[in-house]
């Protein structure tokens, strides 16, 4: 081995490696466990685990050269995440809209709960990550190192790898609640529901049609690439005109509005196949938190997180099931898990819907009539949290840092 490393050595290419590979055997763990261990926590763990016994260098996303492409690649990933999202959908889903950004206050409100035990500047930089995905955590853990904040650093970056175990088991629970009354009222009135459906179908207008359909074949690559780096530079560029707006709210509004206007394809960088990198460069930027964190402070981290996560869902379940907070969507269980779609995010807010449908029933017709209710509620809300709203958040939240 020694005489391998004497003539490969182990420059830039190698801890790029070591760094790819690692997040390829988080993958490996997620598609073998049938996504029930997260690809992110396995591969964070196995960053944090070689920080503590000094088998990885703290510097290893500086040493893969990942540091630079990283930083730039976040209004990238923002622009592209604002292509998703389906405002058509988001409105006719409004009353789940609605009850998601509540369930975001009440977290934000349970964070700032538990702060006397946490502390201020905790709570603070989880906010936003307790809302949110990989953008909010880059935000908000990139802001805290910036200031000095390790801790607070490396308890958001465990906290988003741990946080989807916190949500998907009562997500599912009383998703599969709400899945039994929907079979009952089902199997009462079968008719209804066929002529529900068939209404709905009726009432849904033809895919909108634009300048990015039209001129598709136009749209390769480099182009996709380009189009997408010319408003993330905007974007950049309006944040530092308007330094009272974040540059990720602005990358945020120009994806939406792009795709909603079929100016640009939706998932543009998808199309451009150049997703999967620039996502695991995001990820990689997250990880040099992890290297300040000792032992002692990982003992300190875990009870701060079973603090805020027990806040979180107490305060999530007392508003939505056993306070008024449920009639905004009609079902105490199905706005609970609502509300936890912040906690999962798209795609799992996805997965858990079809486990949900297959959990109560075999019959396909069945599950079809449990996902129409469930699917769309749980998708909606994965969107409207972690994809939209949360990068909002960390955008204002960054300012307090």
């Amino acid at each position: 081995m020694e005489a391998i490393m004497e003539i490969f050595g182990t420059g830039m290419f190698f801890y790029f490696f070591i760094v790819a590979a690692i997040f390829a055997i988080g993958d490996f763990a997620g598609i073998v466990t049938k996504a029930k261990l997260s690809s992110v926590f396995v591969a964070l763990l196995l960053f944090l685990v070689g920080f503590l016994t000094g088998i990885l260098p703290g510097d290893i996303i500086k040493r893969a050269g990942l540091t630079e492409i990283g930083s730039m690649s976040v209004a990238l990933l923002i622009f592209h995440m604002g292509t998703m999202i389906n405002i058509k959908q988001l409105i006719q889903e409004y009353k789940t809209v609605i009850t998601a950004i509540l369930s975001m206050v009440v977290v934000m409100i349970a964070c700032f709960a538990a702060a006397p035990i946490i502390g201020m500047e905790n709570a603070l930089v989880i906010i936003p990550v307790m809302n949110g995905g990989i953008i909010a955590t880059q935000i908000m853990t990139g802001a805290a190192m910036t200031s000095g904040l390790t801790f607070a650093a490396g308890l958001a970056t465990i906290l988003y790898a741990i946080k989807k175990f916190a949500g998907a088991y009562p997500a599912s629970l009383f998703g599969v609640r709400e899945a039994k009354i929907i079979l009952e009222e089902y199997r009462a009135n079968k008719e209804k529901f066929e002529s529900q459906k068939e209404a709905g179908a009726s009432e849904d207008a033809p895919p909108k049609y634009g300048f990015a359909d039209k001129y598709d074949k136009y749209f390769t690559d480099y182009v996709c690439l380009a189009v997408t780096v010319l408003f993330a530079w905007i974007a950049v560029g309006m944040g530092k005109l308007i330094p009272t707006i974040n540059y990720s709210i602005w990358a945020l509004v120009f994806g939406a509005i792009a795709g909603y206007m079929r100016w640009v394809p939706a998932r543009i960088l998808e199309k451009g196949r150049i997703s999967g990198l620039i996502s695991m460069v995001i990820f990689a930027i997250i990880v040099p938190s992890l290297a300040k964190v000792t032992v002692e402070q990982l003992v300190t981290m875990g009870f701060y997180m079973m603090v805020v996560f027990a806040f979180s869902l107490v305060a999530i379940f007392v508003c939505f099931y056993v306070l008024p907070g449920w009639k905004i969507r009609g079902s105490r269980n199905l706005a609970v898990g609502i509300a936890l779609g912040q906690f999962l995010g798209f795609p799992a807010t996805f997965l858990i819907a079809n486990e949900i449908a297959k959990a109560v029933t075999d019959d396909e017709k069945e599950q079809q009539a449990v996902l129409s209710v469930i699917m769309p509620s749980y998708v909606v809300a994965g969107l409207a949290t972690v994809t939209t709203f949360s990068i909002v958040i960390a955008g204002i939240f960054v300012k307090f840092i």
